[in-house]
Protein backbone atom coordinates (compact mmCIF):
# COMPACT_ATOMS: atom_id res chain seq x y z
CA UNK A 1 0.00 0.00 0.00
CA UNK A 2 1.28 3.43 -1.07
CA UNK A 3 2.41 5.35 1.97
CA UNK A 4 0.33 8.94 3.08
CA UNK A 5 3.02 10.85 1.60
CA UNK A 6 3.28 9.22 -2.34
CA UNK A 7 0.32 11.19 -3.71
CA UNK A 8 1.12 14.57 -2.75
CA UNK A 9 4.79 13.84 -3.35
CA UNK A 10 3.92 12.78 -6.93
CA UNK A 11 1.78 15.77 -7.35
CA UNK A 12 4.74 17.85 -5.52
CA UNK A 13 7.39 16.48 -8.35
CA UNK A 14 4.66 17.17 -11.40
CA UNK A 15 4.65 20.64 -9.95
CA UNK A 16 8.04 21.48 -9.28
CA UNK A 17 8.49 19.73 -13.35
CA UNK A 18 6.23 22.35 -14.73
CA UNK A 19 7.52 25.36 -13.09
CA UNK A 20 10.65 24.25 -13.44
CA UNK A 21 9.71 24.01 -17.43
CA UNK A 22 8.29 27.14 -17.73
CA UNK A 23 11.02 28.62 -16.01
CA UNK A 24 12.86 27.60 -18.56
CA UNK A 25 10.70 28.52 -20.91
CA UNK A 26 10.45 32.54 -20.14
CA UNK A 27 14.09 32.97 -18.81
CA UNK A 28 15.16 36.21 -20.97
CA UNK A 29 16.04 35.50 -24.57
CA UNK A 30 17.59 38.51 -26.89
CA UNK A 31 14.66 39.92 -29.43
CA UNK A 32 15.26 42.34 -32.50
CA UNK A 33 12.05 44.28 -33.44
CA UNK A 34 12.42 44.30 -37.63
CA UNK A 35 10.26 46.93 -39.86
CA UNK A 36 10.56 46.71 -43.91
CA UNK A 37 12.32 49.50 -45.05
CA UNK A 38 9.35 50.38 -48.47
CA UNK A 39 11.72 52.19 -50.00
CA UNK A 40 14.67 49.79 -50.34
CA UNK A 41 12.76 46.17 -49.41
CA UNK A 42 15.62 45.82 -46.55
CA UNK A 43 14.56 44.54 -42.85
CA UNK A 44 15.92 47.20 -40.09
CA UNK A 45 16.31 46.38 -36.67
CA UNK A 46 17.81 48.40 -33.78
CA UNK A 47 20.56 47.78 -31.23
CA UNK A 48 22.13 50.22 -28.68
CA UNK A 49 25.86 50.54 -28.48
CA UNK A 50 28.37 52.45 -26.86
CA UNK A 51 28.98 54.48 -23.60
CA UNK A 52 26.80 56.13 -23.00
CA UNK A 53 24.52 54.09 -24.96
CA UNK A 54 23.21 55.28 -28.43
CA UNK A 55 20.59 53.40 -30.66
CA UNK A 56 22.12 51.95 -34.11
CA UNK A 57 19.89 50.84 -36.76
CA UNK A 58 21.06 48.06 -39.07
CA UNK A 59 19.84 45.95 -42.19
CA UNK A 60 19.30 42.57 -41.61
CA UNK A 61 22.13 39.95 -43.42
CA UNK A 62 20.98 35.83 -42.79
CA UNK A 63 23.76 35.46 -44.24
CA UNK A 64 26.36 37.99 -42.52
CA UNK A 65 29.83 36.94 -41.02
CA UNK A 66 29.18 39.58 -38.07
CA UNK A 67 27.62 42.80 -37.07
CA UNK A 68 29.91 45.97 -38.78
CA UNK A 69 28.75 49.75 -38.03
CA UNK A 70 30.12 52.90 -39.75
CA UNK A 71 32.55 54.05 -37.29
CA UNK A 72 33.43 57.42 -39.60
CA UNK A 73 29.97 58.29 -38.90
CA UNK A 74 30.82 60.62 -35.22
CA UNK A 75 31.67 57.44 -33.37
CA UNK A 76 32.06 58.55 -29.72
CA UNK A 77 32.70 55.99 -26.74
CA UNK A 78 33.94 55.72 -23.36
CA UNK A 79 34.24 52.04 -23.42
CA UNK A 80 35.68 50.43 -26.74
CA UNK A 81 38.17 48.38 -27.18
CA UNK A 82 40.72 47.16 -29.96
CA UNK A 83 41.17 43.81 -29.57
CA UNK A 84 45.43 43.16 -30.22
CA UNK A 85 46.53 40.99 -33.05
CA UNK A 86 45.92 36.92 -32.32
CA UNK A 87 43.85 38.01 -28.85
CA UNK A 88 40.40 35.57 -28.45
CA UNK A 89 38.48 38.30 -30.55
CA UNK A 90 39.96 37.89 -33.38
CA UNK A 91 40.34 34.31 -33.50
CA UNK A 92 36.64 34.08 -33.75
CA UNK A 93 36.86 35.12 -37.36
CA UNK A 94 40.03 33.05 -37.64
CA UNK A 95 41.86 35.97 -39.07
CA UNK A 96 45.69 36.94 -39.30
CA UNK A 97 44.47 40.18 -41.04
CA UNK A 98 47.09 42.61 -38.32
CA UNK A 99 46.49 46.24 -38.63
CA UNK A 100 49.87 48.13 -38.16
CA UNK A 101 49.66 51.17 -40.61
CA UNK A 102 47.45 53.54 -38.59
CA UNK A 103 49.57 57.08 -38.95
CA UNK A 104 46.81 59.46 -36.92
CA UNK A 105 46.07 59.30 -33.55
CA UNK A 106 44.80 56.69 -31.75
CA UNK A 107 40.73 55.73 -31.99
CA UNK A 108 38.17 53.51 -32.97
CA UNK A 109 38.78 53.21 -36.11
CA UNK A 110 42.71 53.51 -36.00
CA UNK A 111 45.01 51.83 -33.84
CA UNK A 112 47.73 49.51 -34.77
CA UNK A 113 48.85 45.99 -33.64
CA UNK A 114 44.86 44.98 -33.99
CA UNK A 115 43.37 42.75 -35.78
CA UNK A 116 40.67 43.85 -39.06
CA UNK A 117 38.37 41.97 -41.33
CA UNK A 118 36.66 42.85 -44.61
CA UNK A 119 33.10 44.96 -44.02
CA UNK A 120 30.54 44.02 -47.45
CA UNK A 121 27.82 46.03 -48.07
CA UNK A 122 25.57 43.57 -50.20
CA UNK A 123 22.79 46.16 -51.29
CA UNK A 124 25.84 48.54 -52.37
CA UNK A 125 28.00 45.57 -54.00
CA UNK A 126 30.85 46.97 -52.00
CA UNK A 127 33.35 45.60 -49.24
CA UNK A 128 35.87 47.37 -47.21
CA UNK A 129 38.35 46.60 -45.03
CA UNK A 130 37.91 48.08 -41.07
CA UNK A 131 39.80 46.97 -37.67
CA UNK A 132 38.05 44.74 -35.00
CA UNK A 133 36.64 46.71 -31.84
CA UNK A 134 34.19 45.92 -29.33
CA UNK A 135 31.47 47.95 -27.07
CA UNK A 136 28.98 47.86 -24.74
CA UNK A 137 25.85 46.43 -26.03
CA UNK A 138 22.43 46.21 -25.37
CA UNK A 139 19.69 44.47 -27.06
CA UNK A 140 15.85 43.87 -26.24
CA UNK A 141 14.43 40.84 -24.56
CA UNK A 142 11.24 38.72 -24.59
CA UNK A 143 10.33 35.55 -22.30
CA UNK A 144 9.01 34.52 -26.24
CA UNK A 145 5.21 36.47 -25.40
CA UNK A 146 6.16 40.12 -24.22
CA UNK A 147 9.11 42.27 -23.69
CA UNK A 148 10.93 42.82 -20.85
CA UNK A 149 14.38 44.74 -19.87
CA UNK A 150 17.04 45.78 -22.27
CA UNK A 151 20.11 42.98 -21.85
CA UNK A 152 23.39 44.96 -21.88
CA UNK A 153 27.03 43.01 -22.46
CA UNK A 154 29.80 44.13 -21.76
CA UNK A 155 31.50 43.84 -25.00
CA UNK A 156 30.36 42.91 -28.39
CA UNK A 157 32.56 42.61 -31.09
CA UNK A 158 32.27 44.12 -34.60
CA UNK A 159 33.90 45.71 -37.59
CA UNK A 160 34.39 49.78 -38.32
CA UNK A 161 32.82 50.35 -41.61
CA UNK A 162 33.55 53.38 -43.36
CA UNK A 163 31.38 56.12 -45.41
CA UNK A 164 32.05 54.05 -48.53
CA UNK A 165 29.51 51.48 -47.40
CA UNK A 166 26.68 53.80 -47.17
CA UNK A 167 25.83 53.17 -50.58
CA UNK A 168 22.50 51.41 -50.68
CA UNK A 169 21.48 51.47 -47.41
CA UNK A 170 17.98 52.80 -45.74
CA UNK A 171 17.46 56.14 -44.65
CA UNK A 172 19.61 55.71 -41.21
CA UNK A 173 20.61 52.79 -41.27
CA UNK A 174 24.66 52.94 -40.29
CA UNK A 175 25.58 49.10 -40.92
CA UNK A 176 24.51 45.29 -41.13
CA UNK A 177 23.57 42.73 -38.03
CA UNK A 178 25.40 39.67 -39.45
CA UNK A 179 22.98 36.57 -38.62
CA UNK A 180 25.74 34.10 -40.30
CA UNK A 181 27.56 31.03 -39.18
CA UNK A 182 30.24 32.44 -38.30
CA UNK A 183 31.89 32.99 -34.14
CA UNK A 184 31.56 36.52 -34.72
CA UNK A 185 27.84 36.66 -35.95
CA UNK A 186 25.01 37.98 -33.58
CA UNK A 187 23.74 34.58 -32.34
CA UNK A 188 27.02 33.23 -31.90
CA UNK A 189 27.92 35.83 -29.59
CA UNK A 190 24.79 36.27 -27.72
CA UNK A 191 24.77 32.62 -26.78
CA UNK A 192 28.04 32.80 -25.88
CA UNK A 193 27.78 35.56 -23.29
CA UNK A 194 24.14 33.97 -22.19
CA UNK A 195 24.61 30.42 -21.67
CA UNK A 196 21.92 29.06 -24.15
CA UNK A 197 22.07 26.59 -27.20
CA UNK A 198 23.06 28.70 -30.55
CA UNK A 199 19.35 28.82 -31.77
CA UNK A 200 17.38 31.78 -33.48
CA UNK A 201 14.28 32.16 -35.18
CA UNK A 202 13.21 35.00 -38.31
CA UNK A 203 9.74 36.22 -38.33
CA UNK A 204 9.72 38.87 -40.87
CA UNK A 205 6.54 40.31 -43.30
CA UNK A 206 5.54 43.41 -44.67
CA UNK A 207 5.57 45.59 -42.31
CA UNK A 208 6.73 44.62 -38.66
CA UNK A 209 8.85 41.49 -37.60
CA UNK A 210 10.75 39.85 -34.81
CA UNK A 211 14.55 37.94 -34.80
CA UNK A 212 14.09 35.58 -31.78
CA UNK A 213 17.36 34.74 -30.12
CA UNK A 214 17.16 31.48 -28.14
CA UNK A 215 14.14 28.08 -28.38
CA UNK A 216 10.66 28.88 -28.15
CA UNK A 217 7.91 30.05 -27.26
CA UNK A 218 7.50 32.59 -30.27
CA UNK A 219 3.67 33.72 -29.50
CA UNK A 220 2.29 35.95 -32.01
CA UNK A 221 -1.78 37.12 -31.70
CA UNK A 222 -3.75 35.56 -31.07
CA UNK A 223 -2.35 33.20 -28.47
CA UNK A 224 -0.55 31.54 -31.13
CA UNK A 225 2.65 29.46 -30.56
CA UNK A 226 4.60 29.53 -34.06
CA UNK A 227 7.03 27.07 -33.05
CA UNK A 228 4.39 24.18 -32.61
CA UNK A 229 3.90 24.24 -36.11
CA UNK A 230 7.56 23.34 -37.52
CA UNK A 231 8.51 21.27 -39.70
CA UNK A 232 12.45 20.43 -40.16
CA UNK A 233 14.87 19.64 -42.71
CA UNK A 234 19.16 19.88 -42.43
CA UNK A 235 21.37 22.88 -42.63
CA UNK A 236 23.72 21.83 -45.32
CA UNK A 237 27.48 23.59 -44.87
CA UNK A 238 29.00 23.95 -47.60
CA UNK A 239 33.12 23.85 -46.81
CA UNK A 240 34.21 24.13 -50.75
CA UNK A 241 33.69 27.69 -51.52
CA UNK A 242 33.79 29.05 -47.67
CA UNK A 243 33.29 32.34 -46.71
CA UNK A 244 36.53 34.11 -47.91
CA UNK A 245 37.86 34.23 -44.54
CA UNK A 246 41.41 31.95 -44.78
CA UNK A 247 39.33 28.92 -46.27
CA UNK A 248 36.42 28.78 -43.49
CA UNK A 249 33.13 27.39 -44.35
CA UNK A 250 30.46 29.32 -45.90
CA UNK A 251 28.38 31.60 -43.27
CA UNK A 252 25.31 31.48 -45.41
CA UNK A 253 22.25 28.85 -44.44
CA UNK A 254 22.04 26.40 -47.38
CA UNK A 255 19.15 23.72 -47.67
CA UNK A 256 18.71 20.47 -49.72
CA UNK A 257 15.76 21.26 -52.59
CA UNK A 258 15.49 17.83 -54.24
CA UNK A 259 12.89 19.21 -56.47
CA UNK A 260 10.67 21.99 -57.12
CA UNK A 261 6.57 21.07 -57.95
CA UNK A 262 3.99 23.52 -58.89
CA UNK A 263 0.32 22.42 -58.07
CA UNK A 264 1.53 18.87 -56.79
CA UNK A 265 3.34 18.50 -60.52
CA UNK A 266 7.13 18.45 -60.42
CA UNK A 267 8.59 20.95 -62.68
CA UNK A 268 10.88 19.42 -65.13
CA UNK A 269 13.03 21.31 -68.34
CA UNK A 270 16.54 21.58 -66.48
CA UNK A 271 19.62 19.62 -64.36
CA UNK A 272 18.08 19.04 -60.84
CA UNK A 273 22.03 18.28 -59.96
CA UNK A 274 22.33 22.06 -59.87
CA UNK A 275 20.61 21.87 -56.94
CA UNK A 276 23.19 20.44 -55.00
CA UNK A 277 27.40 21.74 -55.11
CA UNK A 278 30.03 19.94 -57.63
CA UNK A 279 33.26 19.32 -57.01
CA UNK A 280 34.36 23.03 -56.79
CA UNK A 281 31.27 24.03 -54.38
CA UNK A 282 29.10 25.54 -56.87
CA UNK A 283 24.82 24.62 -56.52
CA UNK A 284 22.87 24.81 -53.59
CA UNK A 285 19.86 26.72 -52.47
CA UNK A 286 20.35 29.52 -49.57
CA UNK A 287 17.68 31.29 -47.67
CA UNK A 288 18.43 35.54 -48.02
CA UNK A 289 16.98 38.30 -46.51
CA UNK A 290 19.34 40.96 -48.52
CA UNK A 291 17.12 39.72 -51.98
CA UNK A 292 14.25 40.76 -52.17
CA UNK A 293 12.76 38.22 -54.42
CA UNK A 294 13.78 34.52 -55.18
CA UNK A 295 16.82 34.45 -57.86
CA UNK A 296 16.74 31.42 -59.43
CA UNK A 297 19.82 30.16 -62.69
CA UNK A 298 18.49 30.99 -65.73
CA UNK A 299 17.57 27.35 -66.67
CA UNK A 300 15.92 26.70 -63.12
CA UNK A 301 13.84 30.28 -63.81
CA UNK A 302 12.66 29.34 -67.33
CA UNK A 303 11.34 26.04 -65.94
CA UNK A 304 9.73 27.46 -63.36
CA UNK A 305 7.84 30.11 -65.53
CA UNK A 306 6.62 28.16 -68.22
CA UNK A 307 5.48 25.89 -65.32
CA UNK A 308 3.92 28.31 -63.41
CA UNK A 309 1.99 30.08 -66.15
CA UNK A 310 0.90 26.80 -67.84
CA UNK A 311 -0.90 25.89 -64.23
CA UNK A 312 -2.75 29.04 -64.08
CA UNK A 313 -6.47 28.62 -64.58
CA UNK A 314 -7.50 29.22 -67.86
CA UNK A 315 -9.51 32.83 -67.29
CA UNK A 316 -6.66 34.59 -66.17
CA UNK A 317 -5.37 36.94 -68.28
CA UNK A 318 -1.74 36.56 -68.76
CA UNK A 319 -0.59 40.45 -69.02
CA UNK A 320 2.76 42.60 -70.15
CA UNK A 321 5.33 41.74 -67.92
CA UNK A 322 6.61 44.38 -65.28
CA UNK A 323 10.22 44.35 -64.32
CA UNK A 324 11.69 42.27 -62.90
CA UNK A 325 9.30 39.86 -63.07
CA UNK A 326 8.71 37.42 -66.06
CA UNK A 327 5.21 36.37 -65.65
CA UNK A 328 2.30 38.73 -64.63
CA UNK A 329 -1.74 38.44 -64.57
CA UNK A 330 -4.31 40.35 -64.68
CA UNK A 331 -5.88 40.51 -60.94
CA UNK A 332 -9.12 40.30 -62.60
CA UNK A 333 -10.46 36.42 -62.23
CA UNK A 334 -7.64 36.28 -59.07
CA UNK A 335 -9.56 35.15 -56.17
CA UNK A 336 -8.58 36.70 -52.47
CA UNK A 337 -8.26 33.51 -49.87
CA UNK A 338 -6.65 33.72 -46.34
CA UNK A 339 -3.25 32.33 -48.23
CA UNK A 340 -3.17 35.77 -50.31
CA UNK A 341 -4.45 34.97 -54.39
CA UNK A 342 -5.61 32.11 -55.48
CA UNK A 343 -2.98 30.97 -57.67
CA UNK A 344 -0.72 27.53 -58.13
CA UNK A 345 1.01 26.53 -54.91
CA UNK A 346 4.98 26.42 -55.13
CA UNK A 347 6.40 23.19 -53.71
CA UNK A 348 9.99 23.03 -52.48
CA UNK A 349 10.78 19.43 -51.81
CA UNK A 350 13.37 19.32 -49.28
CA UNK A 351 16.10 17.13 -48.68
CA UNK A 352 14.29 15.74 -45.47
CA UNK A 353 11.39 14.97 -47.91
CA UNK A 354 9.23 17.93 -45.97
CA UNK A 355 8.06 20.53 -47.85
CA UNK A 356 8.05 24.18 -48.08
CA UNK A 357 5.05 25.50 -49.53
CA UNK A 358 4.74 29.23 -51.05
CA UNK A 359 0.80 30.65 -51.46
CA UNK A 360 0.15 33.48 -53.78
CA UNK A 361 0.70 35.73 -50.20
CA UNK A 362 4.50 34.64 -50.84
CA UNK A 363 4.29 34.23 -54.81
CA UNK A 364 2.51 37.17 -55.86
CA UNK A 365 3.42 40.61 -55.82
CA UNK A 366 0.70 43.62 -56.37
CA UNK A 367 2.52 45.79 -59.11
CA UNK A 368 -0.54 48.11 -59.11
CA UNK A 369 -4.25 47.51 -58.55
CA UNK A 370 -4.56 45.53 -62.22
CA UNK A 371 -1.57 43.34 -62.29
CA UNK A 372 -0.09 40.69 -59.95
CA UNK A 373 3.23 39.31 -61.03
CA UNK A 374 5.26 36.07 -60.11
CA UNK A 375 7.82 37.45 -57.54
CA UNK A 376 11.14 35.30 -58.52
CA UNK A 377 13.48 36.77 -60.88
CA UNK A 378 16.15 35.88 -62.81
CA UNK A 379 19.47 35.58 -61.75
CA UNK A 380 21.63 38.22 -63.50
CA UNK A 381 25.25 39.37 -64.08
CA UNK A 382 25.92 40.74 -60.35
CA UNK A 383 23.95 37.25 -58.91
CA UNK A 384 27.13 34.93 -57.30
CA UNK A 385 27.78 32.37 -60.35
CA UNK A 386 28.35 29.52 -57.75
CA UNK A 387 24.63 29.55 -55.77
CA UNK A 388 21.87 28.29 -57.65
CA UNK A 389 18.93 29.29 -55.71
CA UNK A 390 18.48 31.98 -53.48
CA UNK A 391 15.25 32.16 -51.49
CA UNK A 392 14.65 35.86 -50.56
CA UNK A 393 12.88 37.81 -48.43
CA UNK A 394 8.95 37.85 -49.60
CA UNK A 395 9.55 34.52 -50.08
CA UNK A 396 9.81 34.06 -46.52
CA UNK A 397 7.77 36.81 -44.88
CA UNK A 398 4.96 35.22 -42.48
CA UNK A 399 6.86 32.21 -41.93
CA UNK A 400 8.47 31.33 -39.49
CA UNK A 401 11.93 29.88 -39.57
CA UNK A 402 14.50 28.18 -36.91
CA UNK A 403 17.98 28.10 -37.11
CA UNK A 404 19.04 25.00 -34.98
CA UNK A 405 22.68 25.67 -35.40
CA UNK A 406 23.22 22.80 -32.67
CA UNK A 407 20.91 20.56 -34.35
CA UNK A 408 22.29 22.14 -37.69
CA UNK A 409 18.48 21.86 -39.12
CA UNK A 410 16.09 24.52 -40.52
CA UNK A 411 12.41 24.45 -38.65
CA UNK A 412 10.14 26.06 -41.13
CA UNK A 413 6.28 26.97 -40.90
CA UNK A 414 5.10 27.25 -44.19
CA UNK A 415 2.87 30.47 -44.05
CA UNK A 416 1.19 31.03 -41.18
CA UNK A 417 -1.59 32.93 -42.44
CA UNK A 418 -2.88 29.92 -42.12
CA UNK A 419 -3.62 30.02 -38.35
CA UNK A 420 -4.87 33.10 -38.89
CA UNK A 421 -2.00 35.02 -37.65
CA UNK A 422 1.24 36.43 -39.10
CA UNK A 423 4.63 37.73 -38.16
CA UNK A 424 3.90 41.16 -37.33
CA UNK A 425 1.75 39.86 -34.54
CA UNK A 426 4.36 40.18 -31.86
CA UNK A 427 3.77 42.18 -28.95
CA UNK A 428 6.38 44.67 -29.03
CA UNK A 429 4.92 47.18 -27.00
Amino acid sequence: MASAFSIPLVFLCSFLFIVSSCIAKTTPRPILQVTKDAKTLQYVTQVYQRTPLVPIKLSLDLGGEFMWVNCERGYASSSYKNPTCGSPPCQLLNTTSCITGCLGSPSVDCANNTCGSTASNPFGSISTGGPIVGDVFAIQSTNGKSILPLIKLPSFYFVCGSNVLDVGLANGVTGLAGLGRTGMSLPAQLSSYLKYDRKFALCLSSSNGAVFFGDGPYMLGPNVDASTSLQYTPLIVNTITGGGFFGDASPEYFIGVKSIKINEKRVTGFNESLFSFNAEGEGGTIISTTRPYTVLETTIYRAVISAFVKAMPKNVERVANVAPFGACFSSKNIISTRLGPAVPSIELVLESKNVWRIYGANSMVQVNKDVLCLGFVEARTDFSPTIKVVIGGYQIENNLLQFDLVKSRLGFSSSLLGRSTTCANFNFK
